[in-house]
């Protein structure tokens, strides 16, 4: 995927989505229009408390992916019912902002989700009401640039878009001007 493609998602946010989300809105202001903030990409990894090796794996994948390196995250307390300590490394996560955001928002709905396995579009309920939406993607060998041979177990990815909108309604109507494929119903 090339460079100049969510430059254009985000030039074009700017020349005709802000606008037009400000038109709809009654905003009088296009800079008080909803907008992307942050993409946040999670990965659980229950094996990285037996296998040091999974996290390292599954780093490179998330590198791959979003084209920045993880942070390891840790269990902030011990569960002796799934043999958990309180520091254990136990998934990654990646903050993906301004431009990197945008280059994996475009891939995301353009490439990435077209690719999944009966896919109908994303659920309308994934919103949680202060007007950021997540989503969650079972096999992360549907991203292109992940080597299928080198995958030793297929993972999933749990994906949060956080918008500055405070309704589910506006962020819903951003995310479509965007190319979100929304599920018909």
């Amino acid at each position: 995927m090339s460079k100049m493609s969510g430059t254009n998602l985000k030039k074009k946010y700017q020349e005709k989505i802000a606008p037009k989300l400000a038109k709809e809105l009654g905003l009088a202001n296009v800079l008080a229009a909803p907008r992307m903030e942050k993409i946040i990409i999670n990965v659980g990894l229950s094996e990285a408390m037996e296998d040091k090796k999974a996290l390292e794996t599954a780093s490179n994948n998330l590198a791959v992916i979003t084209g920045q390196k993880p942070k390891v995250t840790k269990a902030r307390q011990s569960i002796a019912g799934f043999k958990l300590r309180a520091g254990q490394p136990i998934g990654l996560m990646v903050t993906l902002r301004g431009q990197r955001m945008y280059d994996f928002f475009e891939k995301l709905v353009t490439v990435v989700l077209p690719r999944s396995r009966d896919f109908q579009g994303v659920s309308l309920k994934n919103f949680d009401g202060q007007g950021n939406y997540s989503l969650g993607i079972p096999e992360q060998i549907v991203f292109p640039e992940v080597d299928y041979a080198k995958v030793d177990k297929v993972k999933g990815l749990e994906i949060t878009i956080v918008t500055n909108a405070r309704t589910d309604e506006k962020s819903k109507r951003l995310l479509e001007l965007l190319g979100m494929p929304f599920e018909k119903g």
